[in-house]
């Protein structure tokens, strides 16, 4: 490492040293799925690191996603251990831990900072992360540390809105600019799934970029196949960000912005199940859950998409033990 690398690692450690941004952990009781302690997993022990990140400060509709992290949580105790899929407990795999939630900043920018230092904390200590948002923005942060690290990086992005704007109501780094901030890095590639909502004004930016963004329109959902979205991911690092508004608003009306056309849990499963089968998948986060009283389910589908999303990277990729 050259000696300015070196000063500005050190440098950017005293920063998140200074901001409180060291890795500490909930009890497993008290973190996703709720492990005993004769089942729980100490933090030498995890393969995988939960961050709840309630981020919720560029929504332009329905709020609550400051309540989606802690949502996923409470119900998660409530899944299943065994998995008849895989025909084993997949946490006994996953080994999870469950950071404690930060206050996070009001500032946006120094929110998506807190994130990126989370982020990097965990992949310093060989952990996976997956991040439970919290509103769509927050992936404009936690994409920066897999960026540093990787030549090139694929974002597989389960959405329904291209998210592609350069910036919204006056915000760089709003939720309807996810991607695009994103893709501020001119190494990383885009496969969007499920998208059935684009404005005007992301259009240019999406034609001009063709060669980076490959587009599954929802209206054309009966054109997929499995074969054909593998083999846009293309080879190399996979970062997984969903927002749950990529299913059907059926399945899920406790998010800002539900939309009809959306995907069905089966065949979100056969993609997600070769993404993380057949690719490098480096991280991953689930945003946008809005918890709303009565509506239990939401919060399950949510907890029971994360469980799967671990129990495919640790029980049939290359991490698999």
């Amino acid at each position: 490492m050259s000696a300015a690398r070196s000063v500005k690692a050190c440098r950017f450690a005293l920063q998140r040293y200074a901001a409180g941004m060291t890795l500490s952990f909930l009890p497993p009781a008290r973190g996703f799925l709720g492990l005993p302690p004769s089942a729980a997993f100490s933090a030498s022990q995890a393969k995988s690191v939960l961050i709840p990140f309630g981020l919720e400060q560029s929504v332009s509709y329905e709020g609550g996603t400051a309540q989606g992290p802690q949502a996923i949580i409470d119900c998660s105790p409530q899944l299943e251990l065994f998995d008849d899929e895989l025909w084993r407990e997949p946490h006994e795999a996953f080994k999870p831990m469950t950071a404690k939630p930060v206050k996070i900043s009001a500032s946006l920018p120094k929110a998506l900072d807190q994130l990126e230092a989370l982020v990097d904390d965990v992949l310093e200590a060989g952990k996976f992360p997956m991040i439970m948002g919290g509103e769509h923005s927050l992936t404009a942060g936690s994409i920066r540390p897999f960026a540093k690290r990787h030549q090139k990086l694929t974002i597989m992005h389960f959405d329904a809105h291209a998210d592609l704007r350069d910036g919204y109501e006056g915000e760089t780094y709003s939720h309807a600019a996810a991607l695009r901030r994103c893709l501020d890095f001119p190494h990383v590639r885009l496969v969007s799934v499920g998208i059935r909502n684009i404005s005007k004004s992301e259009i240019p930016f999406l034609e001009k970029n063709k060669k980076r963004i490959t587009v599954f329109w929802a209206r054309e959902k009966a054109e997929w196949t499995v074969a054909k979205i593998m083999k846009a991911i293309g080879s190399g690092p996979v970062y997984v960000t969903f927002d749950i508004d990529a299913f059907d608003s059926s399945l899920i009306p406790a998010t800002g912005t539900p939309e009809p056309g959306g995907l069905f849990w089966d065949e979100t499963m056969d993609i997600l199940r070769a993404t993380f089968t057949q690719k490098n998948v480096v991280g991953a986060d689930v945003v946008e859950l809005s918890p709303r009283p009565g509506l239990h389910a939401c919060n399950f589908l949510a907890a029971k998409l994360v469980f799967k999303m671990l129990a495919y990277q640790f029980c049939l990729s290359r991490h698999a033990s």
